[in-house]
């Protein structure tokens, strides 16, 4: 893993604690739990590209989907 994708995920996980207003460790622990951050690792090459607001409606219906509920 490059520090690109290193600095989109720390990026990604401080975008998703300001919508979700909880605090990045939570954020942090919530999409890794929910496996967030998995789909982030496995999609980076696509999801990098996309807009922020698509990469937090995407997280956001991972996490749901796998028992999540911040959303």
């Amino acid at each position: 893993m490059d520090k690109k994708a290193i600095l989109y995920f720390v990026a990604c996980i401080a975008d998703f604690a300001e919508k979700y207003k909880t605090s990045i460790k939570d954020a942090f622990l919530y999409l890794k739990q929910y496996n967030g951050l998995q789909f982030l690792m496995e999609n980076y090459e696509i999801e990098h590209t996309l807009s922020k607001e698509d990469t937090l409606e995407a997280l956001s219906h991972i996490a749901h989907k796998n028992g999540g509920h911040l959303v």
